[in-house]
């Protein structure tokens, strides 16, 4: 069996503000949830019917982030969508979008959670506890 999760830890799970539904004459679709991995994000999508075609998505930040397909699974009508990088620290917003949307209308926006920026790991002498970790805001 393929490993399709990103690595490392989870770090978040967005769930949309709205009914994320698309709808248009080549696909239909609703994003359930994004799951902020520290290698990647999966994006979990319900598919309007079991073999329905698989979207294209694209993912947007407001840094401009460049996002990549990495894998997908699809199992019935659930579709997971593998994207990397993780989001960016300081990130406020994660919006996607239907590549096949002539209009380039958002399907859902996110709102991202403030949090801890992972930095390089410690190396801890023995007796010795590990710093808190630093959050960051955006300028």
């Amino acid at each position: 069996m393929r490993e399709l999760i990103p690595s490392g830890s989870l770090r978040g799970m967005l769930l949309p503000p709205t009914y994320g539904q698309h709808v248009t004459r080549s696909t239909e679709f609703t994003v359930l949830s994004v799951e902020i991995w520290s290698a990647g994000l999966v994006v979990n999508i319900q598919l309007a019917s079991d073999g329905a075609p698989e979207p294209r998505i694209i993912l947007q930040d407001h840094f401009g982030t460049k996002y990549s397909f990495r894998d997908s699974a699809t199992l019935g009508s659930r579709n997971l969508q593998v994207f990397t990088p993780t989001v960016p620290a300081g990130t406020r917003s994660l919006t996607i979008r239907s590549a096949d949307d002539p209009d380039g209308r958002p399907v859902v926006t996110f709102a991202v959670p403030l949090m801890a920026v992972p930095e390089e790991p410690e190396t801890l002498q023995d007796g010795e506890y590990p710093s808190a970790p630093e959050l960051r805001r955006p300028a």
